[in-house]
């Protein structure tokens, strides 16, 4: 038994030392815009997972009346993430609020939707180092980093909504689905 624990032993510290001595993973060359890219992409499938499985009838739906209503949320959406990376892409970005106040049918939301995280792959496809060029977002001096990060952000906070007008209305949110969708 004795001879069986000092060869376990010997192995184990065998390994760490060679496993020291590797050379550690260079770091991907992108990683930052990788990473928030992959913090991103799920949440915008999710809202467009969203907007095909509410019916309809239920796109005039707001919990109160003070807040938005299902379809005016997937349209700020859109319209956000389309502005928020045209300015992460160096290009002139659109009016926000214009597919929330143009665009009600469910047909039209959800391929507003899809364009816009088309749109938006775009911009998520850059270097990191194309991304530290400056960028002007709500009349602050930013990075287009930074813009793809509050992309990622927004997008976030409003599938937080979401959900909880999914919840109310009786649909499963395709996050909580068994395998995510």
């Amino acid at each position: 038994m004795k001879r069986l624990v000092t060869a376990f032993l010997f192995l184990a510290l065998g390994a760490t030392i060679a496993s020291a001595q590797a050379a550690p993973p260079a770091a991907a060359p992108n990683a930052a815009v990788e990473t928030v890219h992959a913090n991103w992409k799920p949440l915008a499938a999710y809202i467009l997972q969203s907007a095909k499985d509410v019916p309809e009838e239920k796109y005039s739906f707001q919990p109160t009346p003070e807040v938005r209503t299902f379809g005016q949320l997937i349209g700020h959406v859109a319209g956000a993430q389309h502005m928020i990376c045209a300015i992460a892409l160096g290009e002139p970005p659109t009016a926000e609020d214009n597919i929330e106040k143009t665009v009600t049918s469910k047909d039209g939301l959800i391929a507003a939707m899809e364009a816009s995280n088309a749109y938006c792959e775009r911009a998520y496809a850059q270097t990191d180092a194309a991304t530290r060029a400056p960028a002007k977002l709500f009349g602050m001096d930013v990075t287009r980093f930074y813009a793809l990060t509050l992309n990622a952000t927004h997008t976030g906070e409003h599938y937080g909504n979401i959900v909880t007008y999914l919840r109310i209305n009786g649909i499963v949110p395709p996050s909580s689905r068994r395998g995510g969708m």
